[in-house]
C-alpha cells in the first residue's frame, strides 16, 4: 500500500485509467480512445470530399467537436496525474496529443477571409492523431530498434543510389535529346529516381535505341535497389530474435511511472527503472 501514498486518490486513480492498459478500467479507456481515433480520421477524410461535406456539414463538425472535446480532456487528465507534467508536454506522444487537439480550436480563432487558407491547413493538422495509435501496437518498439539499429546501413545505400541517379540521369541527358523531355541534367535525374523506383509515371520516356537500353538497365537495378532496404531491416529483425531467445522471459506489464511517465515495467518490479519512483 506504500505506493498509493505517495500519489494517493482521484489522480492516482485517473492515472491508471489513463496510463495502464492491464487493468479493466484501463482497457475500456484504451478501447475507447481507439475508436474515437479511427472515427475522427474517418471524419476528416469524409470532410475533404467537397459532395459529403456541403450535404453533412454540420453532422460532421458536431462529431468533430465531440471528439475534440474528448481528447482535450484526455491531454488535460495526462497532464494532471503525472507528477512532472512537463515529461509527458515535452514527449513524443504529448507532442503529438497537443498537435492533434488544438487545430480545430485554432481554425476559430483565426477567424476572417485574409486566412481562410491558414484556417484549413490547421483543421488538416487533425490528421496527426493517427499517429496516436502507434501506442496500441506492441510490435512498434521492434521495429523502431530494427530501424535504428540499420540506420547507418540505410544511409549509405541512399548515398549510393543517388550518386547513382546523378551519374545515369547525366548519362540519358548526353543520349537523349530535348525533344525526348529530357531537358537538364535535373530533369533527366528526376526520370531516373522515378525509373529505378519502378515508379514510371510516363511523363518523359526515353526515344532512341540507346537511351531504351539504357533504361531497361535501370528498371531491372531498380528491381535490385529496392530489395535492399527490406533485406537490411530484416536481418536487424533476426539478429534481435535471436538475442531474445538467449534472454530468460520476463512479464512486462504497461504500468506508467507516476513521476517520468516511463513504460515496459517487469511485472515483480516496485520501483521504476528510469527514476526509481514507487510503483
Amino acid at each position: 500500500m506504500k505506493e498509493h501514498k505517495i500519489h494517493s486518490g482521484w489522480k492516482s486513480k485517473l492515472h491508471e485509467i489513463i496510463y495502464e492498459a492491464d487493468t479493466p478500467s484501463g482497457k475500456v479507456f484504451d478501447i475507447l480512445l481507439f475508436v474515437l481515433i479511427i472515427l475522427s480520421v474517418v471524419l476528416i477524410m469524409l470532410e475533404s470530399i467537397k459532395e459529403v461535406d456541403q450535404n453533412y456539414h454540420g453532422i460532421l463538425l458536431a462529431l468533430e467537436w465531440v471528439i475534440t472535446i474528448f481528447f482535450s480532456f484526455e491531454y488535460i487528465a495526462r497532464i494532471i496525474s503525472v507528477k512532472k507534467p512537463w515529461k509527458y508536454i515535452l514527449s513524443f506522444y504529448g507532442i503529438i496529443d497537443f498537435v492533434s487537439t488544438i487545430p480545430l480550436y485554432l481554425s476559430y480563432l483565426l477567424a476572417g477571409s485574409q486566412v481562410l487558407l491558414a484556417v484549413r491547413a490547421f483543421r488538416l493538422l487533425r490528421i496527426f492523431r493517427i499517429l496516436k495509435l502507434v501506442k496500441f501496437i506492441g510490435e512498434a518498439s521492434q521495429l523502431q530498434s530494427a530501424l535504428r539499429a540499420s540506420r547507418t546501413k540505410i544511409a549509405v545505400f541512399i548515398y549510393v543510389v543517388l550518386i547513382l541517379s546523378v551519374i545515369l540521369g547525366t548519362l540519358m541527358y548526353i543520349v537523349e535529346s530535348d525533344e525526348a523531355g529530357f531537358t537538364s541534367i535535373p530533369r533527366s535525374i528526376y526520370w531516373t529516381i522515378v525509373t529505378l523506383t519502378t515508379v514510371g509515371y510516363g511523363d518523359i520516356a526515353p526515344q532512341t535505341a540507346l537511351g531504351q537500353f539504357f533504361a531497361t538497365i535501370i528498371m531491372i537495378l531498380g528491381y535490385g535497389i529496392i530489395a535492399v532496404p527490406t533485406g537490411i531491416v530484416t536481418v536487424e529483425f533476426s539478429k534481435q530474435n535471436k538475442v531474445k531467445q538467449h534472454i530468460p522471459h520476463v512479464d512486462i506489464n504497461t504500468q506508467c511511472c507516476v513521476n517520468c511517465t516511463a513504460e515496459g515495467h517487469r511485472d515483480d518490479a516496485s520501483h521504476c527503472y528510469n527514476c526509481g519512483e514507487p510503483l
